[in-house]
């Protein structure tokens, strides 16, 4: 099942690959969950989800809460009336300014489906500030959203809005780990990072490289996906699967791109 969430680089395309590459274990590991494109298509007994965006958590929690009346309240935004640039606008500055987590959730996904290509970005303040996407009829994931509760209830799942470091401290004997980070940009104009206020550098993906290292080490599997690039290539030092993927990023240039799945066993 796809993700509700409009997500570049989501991992819906290549969760098959991941998967072979997936062990069995008590718990799913998840620093970077993004849109849970990889949670949505396992079957763990349990999982704990994490991301460093709060925003992106709170939603996840509004939606295991409140389940099927929240889908109705974030329907009632997409109307031909909010389908506007000067509407838009409107509902992203008072998603930036609300304290509001139900409306703020509902916001989240009237945002990802209205903004240009989906795309999650913020400015050093912290404020989404994606333009407007022009979409004739942007669609409403309603079955997709009904399958995340589903699959919310029948498994064990917790979210919590942490860094990556925090959530490897938590991995324990039996969990599989599997991490998306913000993948290094293409190139110099390319580099859509911003998905925090904070970023992502080339040092963190050192860190992560290292702490991939640490636990699988000490017999607890952990998987990254990333670009091929032979920076990461060295980083990792591990077994590598290269593969094809067609990216979504800029509407000018969906061609496919060199990623990788590194594997640490």
């Amino acid at each position: 099942m796809k993700p509700f969430l409009k997500w570049p680089g989501n991992k819906y395309r290549i969760v098959k690959h991941i998967k072979k590459v997936l062990p069995a274990g008590k718990r799913l590991v998840e620093p970077f969950v993004g849109s849970g494109s990889v949670f949505l298509n396992t079957d763990y007994k349990s999982y704990l989800l994490c991301d460093i965006n709060p925003d992106l958590i709170n939603l996840y929690q509004t939606v295991k809460t409140y389940k099927y009346e929240f889908i109705d309240y974030c329907k009632s935004f997409f109307s031909k009336e909010n389908n506007t640039k000067d509407k838009y606008y409107q509902l992203r500055d008072l998603f930036n300014k609300t304290d509001d987590k139900v409306l703020k959730s509902a916001l989240f996904v009237y945002l990802n489906r209205h903004c240009y290509n989906g795309l999650v970005r913020y400015n050093s303040k912290g404020e989404f500030n994606t333009p407007f996407g022009r979409y004739d009829k942007p669609y409403f994931p309603e079955k997709e959203m009904r399958f995340f509760i589903e699959k919310c209830e029948r498994s064990e799942v917790e979210f919590k809005c942490q860094d990556f470091r925090e959530t490897f401290k938590q991995v324990k004997k039996g969990d599989v780990v599997y991490c998306d980070p913000p993948y290094i940009p293409l190139s110099d104009t390319a580099n859509f990072t911003s998905y925090s206020k904070e970023g992502f550098n080339m040092e963190d993906q050192r860190i992560l490289g290292s702490l991939a290292r640490y636990y699988s080490n000490k017999g607890i599997p952990v998987i990254i996906s990333n670009h091929y690039n032979e920076d990461l290539i060295e980083i990792y030092n591990t077994l590598i699967i290269p593969l094809k993927v067609r990216r979504n990023i800029s509407c000018k240039d969906r061609k496919k791109v060199d990623e990788l799945i590194a594997v640490f066993k």
